[in-house]
C-alpha cells in the first residue's frame, strides 16, 4: 500500500509548480511602461478677460425729465425781435427797462429793454404808474405780476401783514391786529406764496452747487 505521506508530497510539488512556473512561463511585462500624455479637453466656450461695468452705472436713472428730453428735443432759444428805433422826442424821464409788455399778441412780449415802453402818468390819480407799448399800442399797470396789483389798500400795510405772518404770527391774529377780514390775510398770504415759488423757480435753477446745508428751510 502507498502511504499517506506520498500524497501529501505530491500535493506540495502540485502547489509548488502552481506559484513558482506559472509566473516564469507566462507571459512578461516591459519593465519600462511608457504612458501617451492625455491631451486636455479644450472647453467651447471663449470666456472675454475684458472688466464688465456694472449695469447700474451705464443707464441713467428713470425719471419724468429725462424721459421728456429724450423724447422732445429742447426748442432753440426765441429770437428777440428788433429794438424800437429812437425818436426825436425828448429823453425819457422813467426807466422802464425792468418791465415788459404782458399782452398775449404782442412781439415784444417777455423782452426786457428794447424801448417799446413808455410811461403814462397815473390814471384815475393812483399811486401807480402807467405803461404803453408802442409795440402791440396796450396800457398796463405796472403793478402787473406782482402781488400788490389790483389792491386798493397800502402797500405799507400787505408788508407788514405778510412780515407778521412770517414771523410766525397766527392768521387770526395778525387779522385782529390790522383790523383786516381773516379771509383777505389768507388771501395775501396764498399770492405771496405764489410769487415766491414763481421767484425760486426763475432765479433758483441750474446752480451747480458744491456744498449744501440740509438743515436749512
Amino acid at each position: 500500500m502507498i502511504s499517506h505521506l506520498f500524497y501529501y508530497q505530491l500535493a506540495l510539488l502540485a502547489l509548488l509548480w502552481l506559484f513558482v512556473m506559472l509566473p516564469l512561463t507566462g507571459p512578461r511585462r516591459s519593465a519600462t511602461t511608457t504612458t501617451t500624455p492625455a491631451t486636455p479637453l479644450k472647453s467651447k466656450r471663449t470666456r472675454s478677460n475684458a472688466p464688465k461695468a456694472f449695469a447700474g452705472l451705464t443707464h441713467k436713472p428713470p425719471c419724468a425729465l429725462c424721459e421728456r428730453e429724450t423724447a422732445h428735443p429742447p426748442a432753440p432759444p426765441p429770437v428777440p425781435p428788433d429794438p424800437m428805433p429812437r425818436t426825436n422826442r425828448r429823453p425819457r424821464e422813467v426807466d422802464t427797462s425792468l418791465h415788459f409788455c404782458p399782452h398775449r399778441d404782442c412781439d415784444y412780449r417777455g423782452w426786457l429793454g428794447l424801448g417799446n415802453l413808455r410811461a403814462n402818468g397815473h390814471p384815475s390819480g393812483g399811486p401807480w404808474r402807467q405803461f404803453h407799448c408802442t409795440a402791440c399800442q396796450g396800457y398796463f399797470l405796472e403793478t402787473h405780476g406782482t402781488l400788490f396789483h389790483g389792491k386798493q389798500v397800502a402797500v405799507e400795510l400787505i408788508v407788514r401783514v405778510l412780515a407778521c405772518l412770517a414771523e410766525g404770527l397766527g392768521l387770526r391774529a395778525t387779522a385782529r391786529v390790522f383790523e383786516v377780514d381773516a379771509n383777505t390775510v389768507l388771501h395775501w398770504l396764498v399770492e405771496a406764496a405764489e410769487q415766491l415759488r414763481a421767484f425760486s423757480a426763475s432765479f433758483l435753477c441750474d446752480l451747480h452747487l458744491e456744498q449744501l446745508q440740509l438743515d436749512e428751510s
